[in-house]
């Protein structure tokens, strides 16, 4: 039989079968059976959210299990560096329409560089994706300030910024509207409200939420397991864990600078062209536009580039002399 995996939960996973039953929609817990590779990358985990998989179903003690055989070919998949494992990939979901990003200006306070390191993870499989920046209505004079100069970075470069409040419901008619009909994955910090907002948008779900630690000012994971919700207006969701850091150790120098999708743009009136990483050498466009301030490539922009750039060459290098 063939299906979707909803949802994973390490060794386990729950698969909707494309033959429903009578009552509904039909879920079976299975097991992987044999191993699975992608792109012969070190994965922790061979299956994502979103795989469309081969299952055998099995009865043991009365308990109705599967064990899936194969899996389809990806039209897509989103990885990023495994937090426990520095030299694995854990793999997030696949077969998805688009990304969405949500962030904060304030508790917590919104961090540029994971907003660059983020859309790192999405551009590269040519995933498009938008930044939901939530709780609008805690916004005074200088957040708002703070969101335009977001907003105006961003949507510069062809990405799409939209401001929402899970608690007046701002913005959540058109945030609904932008996820009609499509398979989106959810992510986002831990304290920015996703699982609110998620409420917001379909109150159907009731997702755990959760508080801001009053020790960190940071938010505490109420999503253990990326997850596979359907819509009731059309499309789906993927629900993920909130995200502490991203780590890029499958990536090379050349493909940072190939994925900032401005840098690479203006890059092509590099000396060197394509093989410029924009640090020292000359003739160097990107150099030259940050440093005329021609809005070409931002100065935060461009420190982020320099800073994933500087951590990628180091992983790389450790990777390299790996015993």
């Amino acid at each position: 039989m063939e299906g979707t995996v909803t949802k994973s939960t390490g060794s386990w996973y729950n698969v909707r079968l494309d033959t429903p039953t009578p009552e509904g929609d039909r879920e079976l817990r299975c097991r992987v059976a044999g191993k699975f590779r992608l792109d012969e990358l070190n994965l922790t985990n061979p299956i994502a959210v979103g795989d469309r998989v081969t299952v055998e179903v099995e009865t043991n003690n009365d308990e109705e299990t599967g064990a899936i055989r194969g899996i389809a070919d990806r039209q897509n998949y989103v990885v990023r560096q495994s937090p426990r494992r520095k030299h694995d990939l854990h793999l997030i979901a696949s077969n998805v329409d688009q990304a969405i990003l949500i962030t904060t200006i304030i508790d917590p306070g919104v961090k540029l560089g994971f907003i660059d390191r983020f859309l790192l993870m999405t551009e590269p499989f040519g995933i498009p994706t938008t930044i939901v920046v939530n709780k609008a209505d805690r916004y005074e004079e200088e957040e708002m300030e703070t969101f335009a100069v977001i907003r105006d970075i961003y949507t510069d470069i062809g990405y799409t910024v939209m401001l929402v409040s899970a608690q007046t419901g701002q913005g959540i008619e058109e945030l609904r509207e932008h996820m009609q009909g499509k398979r989106s994955l959810l992510s986002g910090q831990s304290g920015v409200g996703k699982s609110t907002l998620v409420n917001a948008v379909e109150p159907g779900l009731d997702l755990r939420t959760g508080e801001l630690s009053d020790y960190t000012g940071k938010g505490q994971h109420t999503t253990t397991f990326a997850e596979l919700f359907q819509l009731s207006f059309g499309g789906e969701l993927i629900d993920t864990p909130g995200i502490k850091t991203l780590g890029f150790n499958y990536l090379k120098p050349q493909d940072v600078a190939h994925n900032f999708r401005e840098i690479f743009a203006v890059s092509q009136d590099c000396r060197f062209g394509g093989s410029c990483l924009h640090r020292t050498e000359p003739g160097c466009a990107v150099k030259e536009s940050v440093e005329e301030g021609d809005d070409r490539v931002t100065d935060l922009r461009y420190y982020s580039y320099l800073q994933v750039l500087e951590e990628v060459e180091s992983q790389n290098y450790w990777e390299r002399r790996k015993v």
